[in-house]
């Protein structure tokens, strides 16, 4: 009875056992609030705007200084995550015109135009694809034709990285990484339970690691290669249309042209990499008893026949995509977008084909639609915002005069070979992206580099281009993108794998990049023309 009266201690400490901790207690608790409730990083934000304000004196307009305050206090609550992200990505919305930068018409303009539309759009159908599970569908039949019989590990692992990256090429790299994890985490819990232990240096948990790396770094691979596989390209693009509106936009085929090709050399590096790395001789004999084609086939099974709605969603995604491919397709060659007398958009196209799952039925249930509003409650706003919230900065650097000032700290590009110019651009993005998000590092460095380019007389594209490519080279740290941590939650890797595939993955891309931007990149993008910049 003693025993159980000991653990009844009481809920709240008598204050008449403890009087003189009161006060510390208080203290502890008020300190313990502020922290937990970020105060300090809410405050840093303005705090740092009013320094640089009251102290930095530029050497261009006062508006330059104000933008650099403003950009101080939004990356700063973006790297603190003081307050939610998609909330810092509204805050040009009344920080601008606050404080003399931009009125409120001209930044709220940017958080809806084309590009925003054609991610818009783009999410709609993802989340179409998602619910009827064409994703896992698709998935599993590339996978069983690469499975090998008898197993063939590299084969495997080819199949997929590649399904992989085949479907971030048309969905955000993240929710690519969301999808396909689960699909290789299903196959890899056929292993023994003891391969997941830490320090284990078995065959099979090599290959778990190489499963799991593979998806995460083909996710960001894949989406390099298409304007809505990452939303870099897109503020990429969006810039290119802000401070150059008077040029031939960036349009989806464009884009295309340059950026498989890149991402396709750029994924088999990754694949010797895993397989030197992870996969020896005898990794078949060691994964065969788990591995085979069997399991595939009875997930194939359990999902049963594809449905009406299946095939009509796949056909809808394919209409867009040709859609997309032809809307402009060379100088020569203008595409259908010339019927329309060039008002038509990548976005356009995006939001009407969106729209035709809100008419086509699924014939599932009577008056049921291929979706339906409370189907896309998963929108991801927080990415929409975060796109225009790049727009909105970019152009605010670019009025404000902060871009001029920026641009001289990059000034020994200018003594750097023309043929330097690309590699380097990319290394410096390749940096910076390691510590912030792959967006708001394209948000930062490509207006400087844009700037530096006018300077220098060269074409803005052979900086941006670089710019934006680096800056999706986050592979060094889990936090360097949602998809690093979605594969690093797996258990599977730990930091010093990502360093070992991730450091040579950076420099293969800079290598790539060096012979690719001046000689594929000087044909698609046109970079060896005259620009008035």
């Amino acid at each position: 009875m003693a025993d159980n009266l000991k653990l009844k201690d009481p809920l709240l400490p008598l204050q008449s056992e403890q009087p003189t901790q009161s006060t510390n207690t208080n203290s502890n608790s008020l300190l313990n609030s502020i922290i937990s409730n970020k105060y300090i990083q809410i405050i840093s934000g303005p705090l740092i705007c009013l320094i640089i304000i009251l102290f930095f004196d530029p050497n261009g307009p006062g508006s330059s200084r104000n933008m650099l305050g403003v950009l101080a206090w939004i990356f700063t609550w973006w790297l603190t995550e003081a307050v939610p992200m998609a909330v810092t990505s509204m805050t040009p919305l009344f920080l601008f015109p606050l404080f003399g930068i931009a009125s409120a018409d001209d930044v709220a303009k940017n958080y809806m135009d084309d590009v925003i539309a054609l991610v818009l759009g783009s999410f709609i159908l993802a989340l179409a694809v998602e619910h009827y599970n064409i994703h896992k569908r698709l998935a599993l039949n590339i996978t069983s034709l690469f499975c090998g019989d008898p197993l063939n590990p590299p084969l495997l692992l080819l199949g997929i990285s590649g399904t992989t990256a085949f479907v971030s090429m048309w969905m955000h790299n993240t929710s690519t990484a969301i999808m396909m994890i689960p699909v290789a985490t299903g196959i890899l819990q056929r292993l023994p339970l003891g391969v997941h232990m830490s320090g284990s240096s078995s065959d099979a948990q090599r290959f778990c690691k190489a499963m799991i790396l593979g998806v995460i770094y083909s996710a960001a691979i894949g989406g390099m290669s298409t304007l809505t596989g990452t939303g870099v390209n897109l503020i990429l693009v969006g810039m290119w249309g802000t401070y150059f509106p008077q040029e031939e936009p960036i349009s989806f085929s464009t884009w295309f042209l340059f950026g498989f090709p890149f991402a396709l050399i750029l994924f088999f590096v990754l694949w010797i990499v895993l397989c030197v790395l992870y996969c020896s001789k005898s990794t078949s004999k060691s994964l065969a008893p788990y591995l085979d084609r069997t399991h595939l086939k009875r997930e194939l099974e359990l999902l049963g026949p594809m449905a009406f709605a299946e095939k009509m969603i796949l056909a809808v995604f394919g209409g867009l995509i040709i859609l997309w491919m032809t809307r402009s397709i060379t100088n020569d060659i203008p595409g259908w977008s010339v019927l329309f007398d060039g008002n038509v958009g990548d976005g356009t196209v995006s939001v009407m084909m969106a729209t035709l799952l809100f008419i086509i039925p699924n014939k599932k249930t009577k008056g049921e639609k291929l979706m339906d509003w409370n189907k896309c409650k998963k929108l991801p706003w927080n990415i929409i915002l975060l796109l225009g919230a790049g727009f909105a900065i970019a152009s605010g650097v670019q009025t404000s005069g902060l871009a001029d000032d920026l641009s001289e700290t990059l000034t020994f590009l200018k003594t750097s070979p023309y043929l330097t110019l690309a590699p380097l651009a990319c290394l410096i993005s390749a940096i910076i992206t390691e510590f912030t998000s792959n967006n708001s590092t394209t948000t930062l460095v490509v207006p400087l580099l844009i700037e530096l380019a006018r300077s220098m007389s060269v074409h803005p594209l052979v900086l941006m281009v670089p710019g934006a490519i680096g800056a999706q080279f986050a592979f060094l740290l889990p936090t360097g993108t949602p998809s690093n941590v979605v594969g690093f939650g797996t258990g599977h890797v730990e930091i010093m794998d990502m360093i070992k595939v991730g450091l040579p993955l950076k420099i293969a891309g800079l290598a790539v990049m060096s012979v690719l931007m001046p000689t594929l990149g000087a044909y698609v993008f046109g970079t060896n023309e005259k620009l008035i910049v």
